[in-house]
């Protein structure tokens, strides 16, 4: 059973850092990317960084390069997401997200998400 729970989240000033959390479980970790993603209240879920299985290449939002650094660890089946230089505009749930195979089909995985709030 593939579970995600994110820890991490929280308030914090703007200009300030957060490090997010995910724990992994119930799937081969270390053959799959893992995504972050955000939603703010009244806007739609936007992905913000991913980290890819081989080589551990990463992409970014443009909203969050420079800022945000996403990592993992295979062999704790943890992955990070390192933000700094936070503005008030990060305000959002983040989720940490996995594509898993599972037969002849893929399935999207979601964790319960973790408040982030940038606010003085």
């Amino acid at each position: 059973q593939v579970q995600l729970v994110e820890s991490g989240g929280g308030l914090v000033q703007p200009g300030g850092s957060l490090r997010l959390s995910c724990a992994a479980s119930g799937f081969t970790f270390s053959s799959y990317a893992m995504s972050w993603y955000r939603q703010a209240p009244g806007k739609e879920r936007e992905l913000v960084a991913v980290i890819f299985s081989a080589g551990g290449s990463t992409n970014y939002a443009d909203s969050v390069k420079g800022r945000f650094t996403i990592s993992r660890d295979n062999a704790k089946k943890m992955v990070y997401l390192q933000m700094n230089s936070l503005k008030p505009e990060d305000t959002a749930v983040y989720s940490c997200h996995c594509n898993v195979r599972e037969g002849w089909t893929w399935r999207d995985y979601w964790g319960q998400g973790t408040q982030v709030t940038v606010s003085s």
